[in-house]
C-alpha cells in the first residue's frame, strides 16, 4: 500500500509507471495490522537497527529480537517479519505477550515478497520467484513449482500473485475461492495486486483499478492511474489518490463508502494497510501512523504514539529512474536508501490485451459496474486528459467485450453443470457454502453474500486449524511404524540379555538389538510388574511415544522404527544411536577418567547443544499439534554415529495447550534437577518447561557437573548445577566454573562460550515468562557456533538475542 505520485509527465511521454505489489491484509510492507488484538506494528526509521514497534491497547511495545527487518505483514492474531538479511522469517502472537516463533531460517535460500493472510504465511524465493507457504490448512493447495512470481499477496485462506514475464494473475490456497478469483482476471496483464478478505484488486497495464472477487466477477474503478496504493479488508477497499495522496474507500455491496471519508481530509499518505474493518496509514507529513474506520475508536481518526516509521524498505541497490525519497539516507541511518513506490520504463511494446479466462466464469459479468465513489480529484491538463479519456474508453470497450464473451460462456457452463437448476457439485467436506442471489448492484451476488462470505471462510479455516491441532489431520496421511512380533525382538536381543542392556527410559529398559535383516536398533521394553502396569495405565507412556514418534520426523529427533504389542508386552523399536547418551560422555566415570572424549572441545559441545535445541524447537514450533517433551535432560539426548545429537524418550510428552487457555491441572512429571520449578510448584505446564530443562543441559555442558551433585568436603552437600553456575555467570566469573577437561576457550571461543552461558542463565529463570523461546535459543547457539568457526573480525559481538515473555 504505497503511494503512487502523480505521473502526468510520464503519460505525456508515453511512459508507463509500474506500481509494485501494494500492501494490504496480506502483503509485505513497513506497516502491518493484526485484527484480533487491534495491534498496529511498524519498522522504525532513523535508527541503525530497523527494529519493530507495536501499538496495542494504548501501549507501545518494542518487539524482540532487536534486529533489522525489511518488511512485515499482519494476520488475524499474529504478524510476521522478514529480516533484512532475507534469511529469517519470524512471527509474533499479538493476542498474548508477542511470543516469537521462527518459521524459516536458510541463508542460502533467501526470501522476499512476504504475504501474510488471515491464518497462513507465504513468501517467494529471491531470484527463483517460487512460492513457499506455512501454517496452511489441509485443503490448502500450493501453486505449481514451475510458476515464478514477481509479487504475491494473501487474503482469507488464499493467495494470489503476478507471474513473471506474462504478468498474469495466478491464485492458490482454498480450492473453492482461489480458482474463482483467478478466473475473474482471466489473461489480463497486471502491474500490481493486493488481496483482501475475499477480493483482489490491482492496477492493470492501462492504469485502471480492477477488482476480482470470489464470484468470479471483474469490476473497474476510477480513471487511468487515478489510484495507487491499495488496502483491502473483509468487505471494503481503500486506495490512495495519485494526485494528492488522499484516501478514498468503498464497499463491495454497492452501498457507497464504508465510512465518512472526511476523517482523513487534508491528510496525505505514503502507505495504507487494512484490517477487517479499519484502516491505518503512514502520513506523508511526518511518517506517523493514523487509524480510522468502524472498527477503530468508533470510526474517529486517531494518531498512534508510535515513533516515525519507514515508508518502505531500505535497500542497497539503485532505485532506477523513479529515484529515492529525499530523506531516505537519514531514514535508513546512512545504510541504504528507500526507493519511491513505483518504477518507470518506456513502453516499447503494447501489453497483452485482456482476454477471456480459459475457464468459464461462474457468473456473468457483461460489463464493469463501479460502485459509488467520492468525487474525483481535479483533472489534469487537457492534453493529458484527452489521452487518458481515449485510453479509458478503449479499456472499457475491451473489458466490456470480455464481459459479454464471459457471460455467454457462463450460460453454457451453467446449463452444462446444472448449477442453474440448484445442482451443486461438492468437492470436499469443508467447502464454504456460498449463497448466490439475484443480479444486483454488485453484479450477481445478493447484498449480504459478500459481507457474510469472509466470516464463512474464516469459520471454515478455523475448523481446519482446530482439526490440525487435535491431531485428526495427521490421520489422513498416517506414518505407519513397522509392527514386530515378540519372537523377532527376543531373537534380536538374545532374549533381552543383560549384556545388551544400554539404558532405561520412561517406562522400561532399553536394549541393543540386531534385526534379522541386519539393522541395528534400540529396543525399549516396558516392565510388566503390577505396580509398573498401574503407572503405565496412568501415564500411557507406550501409547504416547507411539502416537508422537509415528508422525515426527526430524534429523534431531530419534526415529521410531516400529513396535510390538503382544499380550502384556509393550515394546518400541528405535534407530540405534551408536555413541550413546550425552549424560554418559559428561558424567560416566570411565569417560571422565579417560579425559579424551570427542566432547572435550567447546565447538563440539556447542554443536550438540544446537542440535538438541533444534529438535526441541521442531516440537514446539513445527509439529502439528505442537508438543511439550516434559523430560529434557542429558540422558535423553543421544548421539548417532556422526555425533549428531537427537532428542529421545517421548513417554511423558503431551500436546501443547492452546495459547488462549491454561493447561488442565495434572501431576507434574519430569526428573529431579531438570524439572521446571514453576511447573512443579504451580502445576502450570507451558513450552517454557522444556526451555528450563534445556537450560540445565547447557549448564552441564559448560561445567561438566551433573544436574544435582555433591559439593564441598566430607562427602559434600547436594547442590544443583543451577545454584552452582548462575551466581558465577552473574558475577562475571564464568571461567571459574568451566569444565577443566575441555580447557580454557581460545580467543575465538570465549565469546561463544559466554553467549551459551548467558542463554543458559535466562533459560533457568524461575518464571516461564522470563525465559527465552526455543527459536531465540536456536539463534543464539547458531551464532555461538559461528563464533567458534570464525576469525576474530568475521563476526561482531552484537547483542544477545533473548526474548522474555
Amino acid at each position: 500500500m504505497k503511494r503512487v505520485a502523480s505521473s502526468w509527465s510520464c503519460l505525456a511521454l508515453l511512459i508507463v509507471c509500474l506500481v509494485p505489489s501494494s500492501d494490504a491484509m496480506g502483503s509485505g510492507a513497513t506497516l502491518a495490522i493484526s485484527d484480533a488484538s487491534g495491534s498496529v506494528c511498524g519498522v522504525v526509521a532513523a535508527e541503525s537497527t530497523r527494529r519493530i514497534d507495536c501499538y496495542r491497547q494504548g501501549q507501545v511495545v518494542a518487539i524482540t529480537p532487536n534486529v533489522s527487518f525489511s518488511s512485515i505483514s499482519g494476520g488475524r492474531n499474529y504478524f510476521c517479519g522478514l529480516r533484512s538479511t532475507n534469511s529469517d522469517l519470524l512471527c509474533w502472537n499479538t493476542t498474548s505477550s508477542f511470543q516469537t516463533r521462527r518459521l524459516y531460517h536458510n541463508a542460502s535460500v533467501p526470501l522476499h515478497n512476504l504475504a501474510v493472510g488471515d491464518t497462513h504465511v507465504c513468501a517467494t524465493v529471491v531470484a527463483a520467484g517460487t512460492v513457499l507457504c506455512w501454517r496452511t490448512a489441509d485443503t490448502f493447495q500450493l501453486p505449481s513449482r514451475s510458476d515464478r512470481f514477481a509479487s504475491i499477496s494473501s487474503g482469507s485462506g488464499f493467495s494470489c500473485g503476478i507471474l513473471n514475464n506474462v504478468s498474469r494473475v495466478r491464485c492458490w490456497g482454498d480450492p473453492i475461492v482461489a480458482p474463482h478469483i483467478q478466473n475473474a482476471f482471466g489473461n489480463m496483464s497486471m502491474l500490481s495486486l493486493v488481496a483482501g478478505g475475499s477480493h483482489v484488486c490491482g492496477l492493470n497495464f492501462t492504469g485502471f483499478l480492477v477488482c476480482g472477487n470470489v464470484s468470479g466477477q471483474l469490476e473497474s474503478r476510477g480513471g487511468a492511474f487515478e489510484y495507487g496504493g491499495l488496502a483491502l479488508g473483509s468487505d471494503h477497499g481503500c486506495a490512495i489518490r495519485g494526485l494528492n495522496g488522499s484516501v478514498v474507500c468503498w464497499t463491495w455491496s454497492g452501498r457507497g463508502e464504508l465510512w465518512v471519508n472526511n476523517v482523513t481530509d487534508g491528510v496525505s499518505f505514503e502507505v495504507i494497510v487494512s484490517g477487517s474493518n479499519f484502516v491505518c496509514g503512514l502520513t506523508t507529513n511526518n511518517l506517523t501512523v493514523v487509524c480510522w474506520g468502524p472498527g477503530w475508536s468508533n470510526g474517529s481518526r486517531f494518531e498512534l504514539p508510535l515513533p516515525r516509521l519507514l515508508p518502505g524498505p531500505c535497500v542497497q541497490s539503485s532505485c532506477g529512474e523513479c529515484g529515492s525519497y529525499l530523506n531516505s539516507q537519514f531514514l535508513c541511518s546512512a545504510s541504504g536508501n528507500i526507493c519511491k513506490p513505483m518504477t518507470c520504463r518506456p513502453q516499447t511494446t503494447a501489453p497483452p490485451p485482456p482476454s477471456p479466462s480459459p475457464s468459464p466464469s461462474p457468473s456473468p459479468s457483461p460489463s464493469p459496474s463501479p460502485p459509488s465513489m467520492p468525487s474525483p480529484s481535479p483533472p489534469p491538463p487537457s492534453s493529458s486528459r484527452s489521452k487518458t479519456l481515449t485510453r479509458g474508453l478503449l479499456a472499457f470497450a475491451i473489458i466490456g467485450s470480455v464481459g459479454a464473451f464471459a457471460g455467454i460462456c457462463t450460460i453454457v457452463y451453467c446449463l452444462w453443470s446444472g448449477i442453474c437448476f440448484g445442482k451443486k457439485k461438492v468437492h470436499n467436506s469443508v467447502q464454504p457454502t456460498i449463497t448466490r442471489g439475484s443480479s444486483g448492484s454488485n453484479g450477481g451476488a445478493s447484498n449480504n453474500s459478500n459481507s457474510s462470505l469472509s466470516s464463512i471462510i474464516i469459520r471454515q479455516t478455523s475448523i481446519i486449524m482446530r482439526r490440525q491441532r487435535s491431531g485428526t489431520s495427521s490421520a489422513k496421511h498416517p506414518e505407519r511404524a513397522e509392527e514386530f512380533t515378540l519372537a523377532e525382538l527376543v531373537a534380536a536381543t538374545n532374549n533381552f540379555s543383560l549384556d545388551n542392556k544400554i539404558g532405561a527410559g520412561s517406562f522400561g529398559v532399553v536394549y541393543r538389538g540386531k534385526l534379522a535383516d541386519g539393522r541395528e536398533v534400540a529396543i525399549k521394553r516396558g516392565e510388566t510388574g503390577s505396580k509398573t502396569k498401574k503407572f503405565q495405565e496412568k501415564e500411557s507412556a507406550f501409547e504416547s511415544e507411539l502416537a508422537f514418534l509415528s508422525r515426527l520426523h526430524h534429523k534431531h529427533l530419534v526415529g521410531l522404527v516400529g513396535f510390538c504389542e503382544e499380550k502384556d508386552e509393550r515394546l518400541l523399536v528405535y534407530e540405534y544411536m551408536k555413541n550413546g547418551a550425552l549424560y554418559d560422555h559428561l558424567h560416566d566415570k570411565n569417560n571422565v577418567e579417560k579425559g579424551s572424549s570427542v566432547l572435550n572441545y567447546w565447538k563440539m559441545r556447542i554443536k550438540i547443544a544446537l542440535d538438541a535445541s533444534r529438535g526441541i524447537e521442531y516440537l514446539h514450533n513445527y509439529a502439528v499439534p505442537s508438543i511439550i517433551h516434559r523430560d529434557i535432560k542429558s540422558s535423553n539426548i543421544l548421539l548417532d554415529a556422526t555425533w549428531t545429537a537427537r532428542v529421545s524418550d517421548f513417554g511423558l510428552s503431551l500436546m501443547s495447550p492452546e495459547p488462549d487457555r491454561d493447561h488442565r491441572p495434572m501431576k507434574a512429571a519430569g526428573t529431579v534437577g531438570y524439572i521446571d520449578p514453576e511447573y512443579y510448584g504451580l502445576n502450570v505446564l507451558t513450552a517454557k518447561t522444556d526451555v528450563y530443562g534445556l537450560g540445565v543441559v547447557l549448564l552441564e555442558l559448560l561445567t561438566g557437573k551433573r544436574a544435582i551433585f555433591k559439593y564441598g568436603e566430607d562427602g559434600g552437600t547436594p547442590l544443583s548445577v543451577v545454584g552452582y553456575a548462575v551466581p558465577a555467570i552473574l558475577a562475571g566469573e564464568l571461567e571459574t566454573i568451566l569444565d577443566p577437561r575441555v580447557g580454557p576457550p581460545d580467543v575465538n571461543e570465549t565469546e561463544a562460550v559466554e553467549l551459551v552461558a548467558y542463554t543458559a542463565m535466562h533459560c533457568v529463570n524461575l518464571e516461564g515468562k522470563d525465559r527465552p523461546t526455543m527459536a531465540d535459543i536456536v539463534i543464539n547457539l547458531e551464532r555461538a557456533l559461528v563464533l567458534c568457526e570464525s576469525s576474530n573480525d568475521s563476526v561482531s559481538s552484537g547483542t544477545i538475542s533473548v526474548v522474555s515473555e
